[in-house]
């Protein structure tokens, strides 16, 4: 005979550990995927998640539980569901909120990158070791959604400079900068760069919108939130997003 675990789940979907109990120094305040807080019981009626099922003095070596959409108790969905849910609306509906589109590809991007590590056999596989590899499969996630992406579009010139932009969305009038974390651009370097590059942008005459999407692996940015909260802004000539992934380490 044998007992279940507890599962902890981030409130996108990402399992942090199917054994909250046996093995608590794998559990989480905060994803280190997307950075969304975590939970281990339903929102809804306060039961624990099903995590993995132990055998008396055996050890298992399977594949980790399946995060369940459903609780099993109450019947209510759990937060990742209703997101995914919504996404396949927009999809459906093919107005989407592209906000929210980009919101889910930058949260899984992380996700991508480790699975495409993970080939049969070795084979050889994108190596996301630079911000030009960061750029090209970002690409190929946002043709799933968006059929007019413009890369390398230039910025007027702002202080005797001129500054390319990653990918510009035109029918959206938004404008994507990608970059990636370094030795030599950690927090304070990528603020500075940051806030010149959107001074920069608010010369675009097609961007609305400037979403910053910076890919730190290696953990090089310590306060993550901080500096998205400092740089986000909805003022009304260009709104501004910054999302950093992923978070914690």
């Amino acid at each position: 005979m044998g007992n279940y675990d507890v599962m902890q789940v981030c409130l996108n979907g990402h399992q942090i550990t199917e054994n909250y109990l046996k093995s608590p120094q794998f559990r989480k305040a905060f994803c280190t995927t997307c950075g969304q807080s975590t939970i281990h019981q339903c929102p809804s009626c306060g039961s624990d998640i099903k995590g993995a099922y132990h055998y008396e003095r055996v050890i298992s070596l399977g594949p980790s539980a399946p995060v369940p959409d459903i609780c099993e108790y109450c019947g209510e969905d759990f937060p990742w569901r209703e997101k995914k849910n919504r996404l396949v609306k927009e999809l459906k509906e093919n107005k989407g909120d592209n906000l929210f589109i980009l919101d889910q590809i930058f949260d899984k991007f992380h996700l991508v990158v480790k699975q495409l590590r993970q080939r049969y056999n070795d084979r050889e596989t994108l190596d996301v070791g630079d911000e030009y590899d960061v750029q090209d499969l970002l690409h190929s996630l946002l043709v799933i959604f968006y059929d007019d992406i413009r890369p390398e579009e230039w910025t007027p010139s702002y202080a005797g400079a001129s500054s390319r932009t990653d990918f510009l969305l035109k029918d959206e009038n938004m404008v994507i900068e990608v970059k990636k974390t370094r030795k030599t651009l950690k927090a304070r370097q990528l603020g500075e760069e940051l806030i010149i590059d959107i001074a920069r942008y608010k010369k675009h005459p097609d961007c609305k919108l400037l979403y910053c999407f910076v890919y730190d692996p290696d953990g090089f940015i310590v306060n993550p939130k901080g500096l998205e909260n400092d740089l986000n802004s909805d003022d009304q000539e260009m709104k501004v997003r910054v999302k950093i992934i992923p978070k914690g380490h």
